[in-house]
């Protein structure tokens, strides 16, 4: 077990879009022991409303006799600004107001939270990083950490991630936030404002997240006389309100914006040129069954990264299988790392 730690920036802190924090926070975790020669470390991106707390998130990845076992390894995963779980975000305090910023927030970028990372690993001393791996928006952090520390990342894993954000992934975050919007607390400076309307927008990403085959094979009703509540309702339901729980509204939507602005070619040049100056040796890992992000965007950043490997996956999970398809992957990243 690791404990939460906070890391206090206290300087301004400039962002893509123009605006700023006057001081920035950034919530982690770490396992392990860094080695002497720092040649151990890996970072961990972790994905939209996932945390800093990667054991957690990650069975079966990260742990005790898993592939990134924190005996063999310095594991670090820092949570994203604009989320709620410690990092600045939408329920912040803004010290130059003295109350949380809310709708008052900043847009944030992919590029923004990477940059972030860059000021806690200068402060935790790391210069040099064994593997960087996400996967989802923590794929897309996780390119963006290759461009910025070229000369310092040894091994990129990407998962069921992209090199911009298409225009479905825009769609479909456009109309979750649409169901925030139409929330009639929204706008409430109110850490609760907005929640009926996160349920309804968790339901619509988890059409995106899994797969028809799935929700057939898994929520079909077998009683032909059933005129309401059928399971595939329940449990759409249900994931909205497990979301609930633990999330907030007003940082669902920023992050979603954030995802919107992937784009690792913006002021760097053509994307090609851009994917070709990757120098870190790259895996790239699809799931066949993705419908949000699709095996075609990966092979873009295969065909593009110069020596990069790709490997596909099946899984009847869709998108959410990165997280659940843990055997197959670590059979991939071993491979990977005894064959490089």
């Amino acid at each position: 077990m690791s404990a939460k730690q906070f890391y206090q920036y206290n300087k301004r802190f400039e962002l893509e879009a123009g605006g700023y924090f006057p001081d920035l926070t950034i919530a982690y975790h770490t396992y392990g022991k860094m080695n002497a020669d720092k040649s151990n470390v890996v970072w961990i991106c972790h994905a939209l409303t996932a945390n800093s707390d990667v054991e957690d998130w990650w069975p079966g990845m990260v742990g005790e006799g898993c592939h990134f076992d924190p005996e063999d390894y310095y594991i670090v995963c820092a949570n994203m600004l604009g989320s709620c779980y410690g990092s600045t975000g939408p329920l912040s305090i803004n010290s130059e107001t003295g109350k949380p910023y809310y709708l008052s927030f900043p847009m944030v970028t992919i590029r923004d939270m990477v940059n972030a990372y860059d000021l806690l690993r200068q402060y935790l001393k790391i210069d040099k990083i064994n593997t960087v791996i996400g996967g989802s928006c923590g794929g897309h952090q996780a390119l963006e950490m290759a461009l910025l520390l070229p000369d310092l990342i040894e091994n990129l894993v990407v998962c069921v991630s992209s090199a911009t954000e298409s225009a479905w992934s825009k769609a479909v975050h456009t109309a979750q936030r649409m169901a925030m919007e139409a929330d009639g607390t929204w706008g409430e400076d109110n850490e609760n404002a907005a929640i009926e309307g996160m349920k309804a927008a968790r339901g619509i990403g988890l059409l995106t997240y899994r797969t028809i085959e799935a929700y057939i094979q898994t929520q079909n009703d077998e009683d032909n006389e059933k005129l309401d509540n059928y399971k595939a309702s329940s449990y759409i339901k249900y994931q909205g309100e497990k979301l609930a729980k633990r999330f907030n509204a007003y940082s669902y939507w920023y992050l979603s914006k954030a995802l919107d602005t992937h784009n690792v070619a913006r002021g760097r040049g053509s994307l090609v040129d851009v994917l070709n100056s990757i120098k870190a040796k790259t895996l790239i890992v699809s799931i066949d069954s993705d419908i949000l992000i699709p095996v075609s965007e990966q092979k873009t950043l295969a065909e593009n990264i110069p020596g990069s490997k790709h490997e596909i996956i099946h899984s009847d999970y869709g998108h959410d299988g990165f997280l659940i398809e843990h055997e197959k992957i670590t059979a991939k990243l071993k491979d990977f790392f005894s064959n490089k």
